[in-house]
């Protein structure tokens, strides 16, 4: 009786308690996520002012029937710029952790698979990479390169590859002695098979919750480097872009930073919220008998 109360203790009520972790807050969170990249697909299918159209004589104005949420310090709608800023920064915050969990997820397969050589060989160039302040990094190549959509998507992409990389290796090395691959190596099955076959489904739920949390990573990211002068160049709205316009203006017009930032926070806490969650749900250490 007491290895049946231990196993259900183990098992079988270790299901209510990954449901109890997608409560009100996570769907909340979800929903979020989803009008956001919503509203920036059909950015230009809705009823929205021009983002980069001036009008100086409504500079500063406060939020009204005309500019629901005010304008800036040039005239322009700032609803409007949210809405299509939203789509700078998720292409970003998107893209470049795509990026980086295709490559680092392909080195760490290969890592926690076969080890030995090649297991030192990767990390120890993710090593190298992460002796550098990451964002010291990003700075000075954006700086060299030139501020484009392109080059931030490379390079936070890139600075992406390390995390990702140690988050496959140790998912990898969680099930490449399970039964099952046992059993497929038994059945001569090739490494690319037992890779893609065996391995690789397991070890997607672990990436796919550390993509989300990257995601709200890299927008924050995006928005600082923004916020400095080498993010999207002007004159596409990112939020960063927008807080760094209204800081100036906090005296006399705090609307102007203070809506894409409430835009960026509620974003990056609804990523963390998802990722962290699916995060703890899809631990491939967990329910292992």
């Amino acid at each position: 009786m007491a290895a049946l109360d231990a196993s259900e203790i183990g098992g079988v009520a270790e299901a209510p308690s990954r449901r109890r972790g997608m409560g009100p807050v996570f769907w909340l969170a979800v929903g979020w996520i989803a009008f956001i990249i919503l509203i920036a697909i059909l950015a230009n299918l809705l009823p929205l002012a021009d983002p980069s159209k001036m009008t100086l004589l409504a500079r500063r104005a406060g939020p009204s029937a005309a500019h629901l949420l005010g304008t800036d310090s040039l005239g322009r709608d700032v609803l409007s710029r949210l809405v299509f800023g939203a789509r700078s920064s998720l292409a970003v915050g998107l893209l470049a952790p795509l990026l980086g969990t295709l490559a680092g997820g392909a080195l760490g397969l290969l890592a926690g698979y076969f080890g030995g050589r090649i297991e030192l060989i990767i990390i120890g160039l993710t090593d190298v990479l992460l002796a550098f302040p990451p964002l010291v990094l990003a700075l000075a190549v954006v700086a060299y390169l030139g501020p484009s959509i392109v080059n931030l998507i490379l390079v936070l992409g890139i600075l992406t590859v390390p995390a990702v990389t140690r988050v496959a290796r140790a998912a990898t090395l969680a099930v490449r002695e399970r039964d099952f691959v046992t059993a497929a190596r038994a059945l001569g099955a090739s490494h690319r098979r037992i890779l893609l076959r065996e391995i690789l489904p397991i070890v997607m739920l672990p990436l796919s919750a550390f993509f989300l949390v990257l995601v709200a990573v890299i927008i924050v990211a995006e928005g600082i480097l923004s916020f400095l002068g080498l993010g999207v160049p002007p004159p596409a709205p990112t939020w960063g872009s927008m807080i760094a316009e209204g800081r100036d203006n906090l005296d006399v017009a705090p609307h102007i930073a203070f809506f894409p930032s409430i835009a960026m926070f509620l974003t990056v806490l609804a990523f963390n919220l998802v990722g962290d969650t699916l995060r703890a749900v899809t631990d491939p250490k967990r329910g292992t008998s």
